[in-house]
């Protein structure tokens, strides 16, 4: 049920099918444009800067990961708290929710962003960052760091408008925040010269922007966000539930980023080119695993309201349609790499030998896609129904793979380099039947529970 006025959807009743995916396409619209300039980022920097540079912001994508990650994760926890609340017609503590949020995440978030700019070049150089790239790494990581109060923020804003059935207000700011983005590339890039740090500083600028105009928006039009003054005071409850459901998920996201910068580590050894041809399917995964990734947010708000409702066999119905969604767009994503993927590699890049490592680095992970969509969607329900265990074991299986992997598979001579994309296939097919394991498993409790 919505209430158009102020976009709440109410996700205990209705059609599972229909209320996920009309929920998850806003977030899908907004990861896509949120993506898009990513990709701009990368192909104006390849471009006009070059193939180094590429390389450079790409060597800084798990760190930076990793010290958002923290954050993030806390806030949606705190959106999580909120969606559960919600479910239970508990409106007082879902405007109590929203108002600790800023206490929560905003001393996580200065605390990260100092460790992230101050930390910037001895992380970087540990983990044998090349020479011709380190200085623009660092350079791009430390100004994006120092300045992710902003991504945090907008984050956290978009998990509580969520965690009401909010999908569209969110995706509004960042579509306008993309825009701004892209125009900020080209000014700072083309016309002033400012090179890799021009890229970082019109990513910071335009993410600024989309969290105070989602905030001021959402305070006007959304009644949740309308908190009376004994309403903001500091609930020790629910501060404690936040960090309860959020430190697992910020551990999970964190560990994850621990085990793509051992990667990184491995790419960083077989130097530029292979950094580079990385860095270019980096992008475009991140732009395929975007449907994914929107589904299994949309599963976390459904599943955390009907928990909040009681309602376990809605949970069981939405993950289905979920899991139907997530085979038949892996099955197309199979075969485009294979058609297409020197020339979508091409985009990004200059050079023809990265550009064919890239395209062959593609084709090796997209054998494992529907492994990938299912870790997500299981993420989103475990997280939902509020299961701290599992984004521990998601991480931990991560970690392991990819740290237990990718050494071992790069230095078997016949493989080389391909261990790079083998790792991270064989990373998500484990963690993939590992989180279906996990979700059968949590779902039977969960019905013991509820039909007692």
């Amino acid at each position: 049920m919505t209430n158009k006025r102020t976009n709440i959807v109410n996700m205990t009743v209705g059609s599972p099918t229909k209320l996920i995916l009309w929920f998850a396409l806003p977030m899908l619209l907004g990861n896509l444009f949120q993506q898009l300039y990513n990709m701009v980022d990368c192909i104006i920097v390849g471009k006009c800067v070059g193939d180094n540079a590429v390389a450079a912001v790409g060597a800084t994508g798990s760190v930076n990961f990793f010290f958002f990650s923290i954050s993030n994760g806390i806030g949606s926890g705190i959106g999580i708290v909120a969606a559960q609340f919600f479910g239970a017609g508990d409106e007082r503590r879902v405007r109590k929710s929203i108002a600790n949020s800023v206490y929560v995440v905003g001393c996580v978030g200065l605390i990260m962003s100092a460790l992230g700019f101050f930390l910037s070049r001895p992380v970087l150089t540990l983990l044998d960052t090349p020479k011709a790239c380190l200085d623009m790494s660092v350079t791009y990581m430390s100004i994006t760091c120092g300045c992710s109060l902003a991504v945090v923020g907008y984050n956290t804003i978009s998990a509580l408008l969520r965690a009401l059935g909010d999908s569209k207000t969110p995706l509004i700011f960042l579509v306008v925040s993309c825009v701004l983005n892209i125009g900020l590339d080209f000014l700072f890039v083309l016309y002033f010269d400012m090179g890799v740090a021009g890229v970082a500083w019109a990513t910071v600028i335009s993410q600024f922007f989309s969290t105070i105009g989602c905030l001021v928006f959402a305070m006007r039009s959304n009644p949740y966000f309308r908190i009376a003054r004994e309403e903001q005071r500091p609930d020790i409850d629910i501060i404690k539930r936040s960090f309860a459901i959020g430190l697992p998920i910020a551990f999970m996201s964190s560990t994850i980023s621990i085990s793509c910068i051992a990667l990184q580590w491995v790419v960083n050894g077989f130097g530029e080119v292979v950094g580079a041809a990385n860095t270019a399917v980096s992008r475009i995964e991140q732009l395929i695993q975007q449907p994914f990734n929107s589904i299994g947010t949309a599963l976390s708000t459904y599943a955390g309201q009907n928990l909040g409702a009681g309602k376990t066999d809605r949970i069981k119905q939405g993950f289905r349609v979920a899991a139907r969604s997530v085979i038949i767009f892996s099955a197309v994503m199979f075969v485009i790499p294979k058609l297409f993927g020197r020339q979508i590699i091409g985009i990004f890049i200059n050079d023809p030998v990265a550009i064919g490592i890239g395209a062959k680095g593609l084709m090796i992970t997209s054998t494992f896609y529907v492994l990938l969509g299912m870790i997500y969607i299981c993420r989103g329900t475990l997280n939902g129904i509020g299961d701290n265990s599992y984004a521990v074991l998601n991480g931990f299986t991560e970690l392991a793979c990819r740290v237990g992997f990718a050494k071992p598979v790069t230095s078997i001579p016949s493989i080389g380099k391909w261990g790079i994309w083998i790792t991270n296939g064989l990373t998500w097919g484990i963690t993939g039947v590992m989180s279906l394991f996990r979700y059968r498993k949590k779902l039977t409790q969960m019905d013991r529970q509820y039909k007692r």
